[in-house]
């Protein structure tokens, strides 16, 4: 039987973790080789692209996608998780009007910078942030830039309680969000749901949830498998002939100049060859010009 590969798109329930996710999968579809695009909290619900197969080799490269959110924010309380699943720290009944709570959250929006809250996955020393939290040790977090693209702000059902719909860069901490928008208003404040809409291209109407994916037969969900590439459909393709083909599989660098293309350095590429996608390239300066180089081959 052939190993299944490619991406298997979740809608993650509340109160599963990331890896519980994936142990699931590796059951459903039999096999070990199984990994996730980016951790989400316990609480939160959501878009979560699991890797299956040899797309697992992809799982390094993909943390550079924006994301959006809806999240839940409590206004007048802060906690030591920064959610309101935490120990309450402190408490305010002094709730500002919603005119205010939309003007600092419009103070948001754009480049900024953001300190990673302990309880998150983020390592440090090789250890976890949130196992060392769950000890009771806390350490020095150096603030990171991070961008706001977009934030709207929607009245809840209590006078204290708010929706923020995030549009937001990788590496942004949506707790922490919530927490220094409530000490910006000086009430305090913390995450009270969250729910991811979209990660790397995918939407929360293409997921699947757990349990339908139980219920279908082997076959079926076999064919629910995304393609590889559709991890970076946002990048250019390359469609490179059989000779340069050959080249950049064995680990050359290939010419901009021999192969008519002008992409800027850094750039990341869809490399195709004669059997369509095969590879994820980079472009790179040399001292001969501006080359294309495999980063990873996903077909031997």
């Amino acid at each position: 039987m052939t190993e299944p590969s490619g991406v298997i798109l979740i809608n993650k329930p509340a109160g599963f973790t990331s890896h519980d996710c994936v142990n699931k999968i590796r059951r459903l579809f039999n096999t070990k080789k199984v990994g996730h695009t980016g951790t989400l909290d316990p609480m939160a619900t959501g878009v979560l692209p699991i890797l299956v197969g040899r797309a697992v080799k992809a799982s390094d490269l993909l943390v550079c996608d924006d994301k959006k959110y809806r999240a839940g924010l409590r206004l007048g309380i802060t906690t030591d998780t920064e959610d309101t699943t935490g120990t309450v720290l402190t408490e305010s009944g002094d709730i500002p009007d919603s005119d205010e709570v939309r003007a600092v959250c419009a103070g948001f929006v754009g480049e900024i910078t953001q300190v990673p809250p302990m309880y998150s996955a983020l390592k440090v020393d090789g250890q976890k942030l949130v196992d060392l939290a769950r000890r009771g040790v806390t350490v020095e977090r150096e603030a990171r830039p991070i961008v706001i693209h977009s934030l709207r702000v929607e009245e809840g059902e209590a006078e204290r309680d708010y929706v923020l719909t995030v549009h937001c860069s990788k590496g942004t901490y949506i707790r922490t969000l919530c927490a220094d928008i409530g000490a910006k208003l000086g009430c305090g404040g913390a995450m009270s749901s969250l729910e991811r809409l979209a990660s790397g291209g995918f939407s929360l109407d293409e997921c699947y949830t757990l349990d339908s994916l139980e219920a279908m037969e082997y076959e079926e969900r076999c064919g629910l498998l995304r393609p590889v590439e559709s991890l970076f459909s946002t990048l250019s393709a390359v469609k490179l002939q059989p000779f340069f083909e050959k080249l950049s599989r064995s680990g050359n660098e290939i010419y901009q100049k021999k192969i008519k293309t002008d992409f800027t350095a850094g750039t990341r590429v869809r490399l195709y060859g004669a059997d369509g996608f095969y590879a994820l390239g980079e472009v790179r300066d040399y001292p001969d010009g501006s080359a294309i180089k495999v980063i990873k081959l996903f077909l031997i």
